[in-house]
């Protein structure tokens, strides 16, 4: 126990350094931050350089006759400063380029006493208007900024970039697949519709015939086209929500209209493997070029 209290009173020494000089690294990232962009979080700083302060406290060595405060400074903007460099993917160049325009249009700021204009910019840098576009295409190209980067905006919302730069329009990943997989359900379950029921689908809802047209190709009553589509769509809804539903095995249909409502299902199912369904790009029932139906004239 004796030989471990020096190495506890040093331990004690050390966070006692850094407890008490935590306002140091505030006032440190203060004096820094005013070289840096905006874009550049000044809490990032503020960790980069606590981190600095500790290692600070661990190296200080009270014989030199250095004052801590002076000697901690040094440490906690040195880390800030290798914090920017290593996290800075542009090259020292973009960074001085940076310095010359911001330091250029503050002057011209003070001396007109409002924000300079492009053709203001370029004279006092001794450069046309274009070559002063591409400069600040450069400049920009080499800020980086995180998706939960605050924006500057009018309103009262605290928007991100995420929130700026998100396409509402876009369909998000799961809902393009789920619509796949149903547009393929949808495919399969009309091809295995008897075959009646399937042509008057096909050719109601992706041929546009009438009723009228249908009916004299069929050799029936429009009444019995309205009939077949009736019942083309009930068997539709229920085969296709069927693939969406737990299939219990156990469970044995009774009854004939319930056996063949089940092996309609069952032959949806089985008509494609579920890569096959998620891997279409389709969105909608294929027309072919001829027509499915013969077109027939209408009389006058």
């Amino acid at each position: 126990m004796k030989t471990m209290k020096p190495v506890m009173t040093e331990q004690a020494e050390v966070n006692a350094r850094i407890e008490a000089n935590l306002g140091l690294v505030k006032h440190v990232v203060f004096q820094v931050a005013v070289h840096f962009p905006r874009h550049v979080d000044r809490e990032d700083l503020a960790r980069a350089g606590a981190l600095g302060l500790v290692e600070a406290s661990r190296r200080f060595d009270d014989s030199r006759g250095v004052p801590f405060e002076r000697f901690a400074a040094q440490r906690i903007r040195g880390a800030i400063l290798d914090s920017v460099r290593s996290a800075d993917w542009a090259p020292r160049s973009v960074r001085m380029l940076a310095r010359r325009l911001e330091s250029t249009e503050q002057s011209l700021a003070t001396e007109l006493g409002r924000v300079p204009n492009h053709d203001e910019m370029a004279r006092s840098l001794g450069v046309t208007r274009r070559e002063l576009q591409r400069l600040q295409d450069r400049l920009f190209r080499s800020v980086v900024l995180a998706l939960d980067h605050e924006t500057n905006d009018d309103s009262d919302e605290d928007l991100t970039l995420v929130d700026v730069l998100t396409d509402k329009s876009a369909i998000e990943p799961s809902e393009e697949l789920e619509k796949r997989e149903l547009h393929t359900y949808l495919r399969d379950a009309v091809s295995l519709l008897p075959e009646r029921q399937r042509l008057v689908v096909i050719g109601y809802f992706l041929d546009g015939k009438s009723s009228q047209e249908l009916a004299e190709f069929l050799g029936v009553t429009e009444s019995r086209i309205s009939q077949l589509r009736s019942e083309a769509l009930a068997n539709l809804k229920v085969g296709i929500q069927a693939q969406y539903e737990k299939n219990d095995e156990d469970e044995v249909p009774v009854g004939r209209v319930a056996k063949r409502k089940a092996a309609y299902a069952d032959s949806i199912r089985e008509a494609s493997e579920w890569k096959g369904r998620l891997d279409r790009w389709d969105t909608g029932y294929e027309i072919p070029e001829e027509p499915l139906l013969p077109v027939i004239a209408r009389s006058r």
